[in-house]
């Protein structure tokens, strides 16, 4: 059976801690990247726009020695109706792996069932574990980038999510954290505090519920390692936009919420920002700031995934 990434604890402890380390090498030596997947095809699924994740992947796998290919439902018989069965099993014939940016996550787990190549979760209603894993790298590496075990850099270090923490990012910050020891603060408004669904896969994963929620931001990041935010409106929500911006507006990370903060505390947001809503341009602009770090990091994560889906 083919091995999937679909969540974040689809890799042990000990297989994040190779992967963090095979990504410094791949980062530290780029032009000397293993081909580890020369010779083979792999397909790349979008129902969703994307920017760093297209140009990550599509970069990271013809560094690997794969021929990407670029598929839009859109201009496939998907979009007319097309079962998920037939098309997972038709690709499936063609491709040696399927990186997949959908909407329902459900659709990642059919893809998965019904497929017989490996699974790549580029980011879901649900869960967003590629960029969790190049965030929880971004941290380590700024707090010790030498270390042995990059994980265990972040064992007992606090992240604050501030916004809607019942949205994908905010989840897989609960989820990854519980799985590898980091500490959760999140804050927002009453009504998106982390839903059902989270909760139940913790239990499902048998993980404790350790992470927090508060309605006070100062609250969430008084001693925090990291501040985190995300849009507030992502695609699919543009109706509720003007209503979000008002419940959220207390959320913006701004100096006074960083200072609030643990010094030397590092700023993160997976991109694209608006400045002025989730977060100010001061914050973005600081020395706190690591994003652009955070998105490059995105193609050597990724790789170093993919190689551990094959190996």
């Amino acid at each position: 059976m083919p091995k999937h990434f679909l969540k974040e604890t689809d890799f042990t402890p000990a297989e994040v801690a190779k992967i963090f380390a095979n990504a410094r090498e791949m980062k530290q030596a780029r032009t000397q990247t293993p081909k580890t997947l020369v010779g083979q095809s792999w397909g790349m699924l979008f129902y969703k726009n994307s920017t760093r994740t297209r140009i990550s992947f599509e970069v990271g796998l013809h560094e690997l020695g794969a021929h990407p290919l670029i598929l839009s439902a859109s201009n496939t018989q998907i979009s007319r109706g097309e079962s998920t069965a037939d098309t997972a099993k038709v690709m499936s014939r063609y491709l040696h792996g399927l990186i997949i940016r959908c909407y329902d996550h459900q659709l990642l787990e059919d893809f998965a069932e019904e497929g017989s190549v490996p699974v790549v979760n580029a980011l879901s209603d649900f869960l967003h574990p590629c960029q969790i894993y190049t965030d929880m790298f971004s941290i380590a590496e700024k707090l010790d980038p030498d270390a042995k075990d990059l994980t265990a850099c972040l064992k007992g270090k606090k992240l604050a999510f501030l916004g809607d923490s019942a949205c994908n990012m905010a989840n897989s910050w609960i989820l990854g954290g519980a799985h590898l020891g980091m500490g959760i603060a999140l804050a927002g408004p009453e009504e998106f505090a982390p839903g059902g669904e989270i909760r139940e896969q913790l239990s499902f994963e048998g993980l404790e519920e350790k992470f927090t929620f508060h309605t006070d931001p100062l609250e969430a990041v008084a001693d925090a390692d990291v501040v985190y935010t995300d849009v507030w409106v992502s695609m699919g929500d543009e109706a509720e936009a003007e209503a979000r911006l008002q419940q959220m507006k207390p959320y913006q990370v701004t100096t006074e919420i960083m200072t609030a903060a643990k010094p030397g505390a590092l700023f993160m947001h997976c991109l694209p920002a608006h400045a002025g809503e989730e977060v100010s341009q001061e914050v973005l602009d600081s020395k706190a700031s690591i994003i652009f770090d955070q998105a490059e990091n995105r193609l050597h994560v990724q790789k170093a995934i993919l190689a551990e889906l094959v190996s």
